[in-house]
C-alpha cells in the first residue's frame, strides 16, 4: 500500500486553489482545503475524495496554527503546503490608491503567505522522517505587472523573495521550496479576459487563458518529485497571452 501524502491548499474552496486540490486528490494526495468561506470547501469536499475542509483564516495567526495543528492531528504529518490564497487590488492610478486597500492586499498575499509557510515550517522541520514540499503561487505579476497593479504586483514579488529565503533556510531540513507562476488560467477572476485587457500601452485587447485543470498538473508535477529534486521556478500560461515581450 503507498504510503499516505499529506497536502494543504490555501484558498482552496474554488479557481485554482479547487482545480489544484482536486488534481492532488486524484495523485492520490489526501488534501485539506483551507478558505474563509466554509460552504465551497465543504462541497469541494463532499465531491472530491480525498479533500476535507478546514475553513480557516490565513491572515490570522491563531486560526492558521490551529487549522495546520488540526490536519496533522488528524492525519499524522504535513507533505506539501501549496500557498495559494491571494487577491488583487483596484485598477487604479498609482496616486489614487486605497491604502487601507493595499494593507488588505499585504495582509493576504504577503502575510498570509508567511504564516502559512511559517506552520507548515514548523512541522516539517519536527516530523519524522523530517522535511517536505513548500509551493507557493506567484502568479505572472510575479515578473512583470500589468498597468495600474502596484499593490497586486508589489506583494507577488515578495512572494518571490519569501520563495528565495524559504528555499535556502528548508535545505537543512529537507525542505523544498518552488514558486509556480500562473498567466490567465480560466477562472472568475479571468472571465472578462475575452472582452478586453489592459495592456502596457494602456489599450484594452482580448487576452487567452487556458484550462485551470493544467496548472493542477503542474502543481501535480511538482510535487511528485522526491526530496531530493525541486522545481524551483515553473511559470504556466496561456501560449499565446502578451507575456513575452509585455511592456
Amino acid at each position: 500500500m503507498a504510503e499516505q501524502r499529506i497536502a494543504i491548499v490555501t484558498g482552496g474552496g474554488s479557481g485554482i486553489g479547487a482545480a489544484c486540490a482536486t488534481a492532488l486528490a486524484g495523485a492520490g494526495w489526501t488534501v485539506g482545503v483551507v478558505g474563509r468561506r466554509p460552504d465551497p470547501l465543504h462541497e469541494l469536499e463532499q465531491r472530491v475524495e480525498g479533500v476535507h475542509a478546514f475553513p480557516g483564516d490565513i491572515t490570522d495567526e491563531p486560526s492558521v496554527d490551529a487549522v495546520f495543528d488540526a490536519v496533522v492531528q488528524r492525519f499524522g504529518r504535513l507533505d506539501l503546503l501549496f500557498n495559494n490564497a491571494g487577491r488583487g487590488g483596484s485598477t487604479v492610478q498609482v496616486d489614487e490608491v486605497d491604502v487601507d486597500e493595499w494593507r488588505e492586499v499585504v495582509e493576504l498575499n504577503v502575510t498570509g503567505t508567511f504564516l502559512c509557510t511559517r506552520a507548515a515550517f514548523r512541522i516539517m522541520r519536527a516530523q519524522d522522517p523530517q522535511g517536505g514540499r513548500i509551493v507557493n503561487n506567484g502568479s505572472i505579476s510575479a515578473q512583470v505587472p500589468r498597468p495600474l497593479s502596484i499593490a497586486y504586483t508589489a506583494t507577488k514579488h515578495a512572494v518571490t523573495g519569501m520563495t528565495r529565503s524559504t528555499s535556502l533556510d528548508g535545505r537543512r531540513f529537507g525542505i523544498t521550496c518552488g514558486q509556480i507562476d500562473i498567466g490567465n488560467a480560466s477562472t472568475q477572476m479571468t472571465e472578462g479576459m475575452s472582452g478586453g485587457v489592459l495592456q502596457a500601452d494602456f489599450a484594452k485587447r482580448p487576452e487567452p487563458t487556458f484550462s485551470v485543470d493544467d496548472v493542477g498538473a503542474s502543481l501535480v508535477y511538482m510535487a511528485s518529485l522526491p526530496a531530493s529534486a525541486t522545481v524551483q521556478w515553473l511559470t504556466v500560461a496561456a501560449t499565446a497571452m502578451p507575456f513575452i515581450g509585455r511592456g
